[in-house]
């Protein structure tokens, strides 16, 4: 059984077992996250939701609250000595899905 969660703007297609990173969610590790926003549940009968599927959630447990690898912004103009240099790192939640309810 798989489904179909909406967090963070952006969809993800998820399995029970499954481990994925999405945008920062609030909670500490080991806190349970209901996600109530599902699109789609498939499996034997394919339920697809207009736009939620009624009375479906996804349980997820919080692995970690970390923070992905750095970028680095470089800005630079040739010939008028202009150089910044800038990094980010995005914030991110890993997640271990625990149960898909239809």
């Amino acid at each position: 059984m798989y489904a179909v969660i909406k967090t963070g703007g952006k969809q993800y297609r998820v399995s029970e077992g499954q481990v994925l990173r999405v945008e920062k969610l609030s909670g500490n590790a080991g806190d349970t996250v209901t996600f109530n926003e599902v699109l789609l549940v498939g499996g034997e009968a394919t339920k697809i939701g207009q736009p939620h599927v009624a009375g479906a959630k996804v349980e997820a447990q919080i692995k970690a609250q970390d923070r992905g690898k750095k970028v680095v912004i470089f800005k630079f103009r040739r010939r008028k000595n202009y150089r910044r240099k800038t990094g980010h790192r995005q914030p991110y939640t890993e997640l271990k899905i625990t149960g898909i309810s239809a």
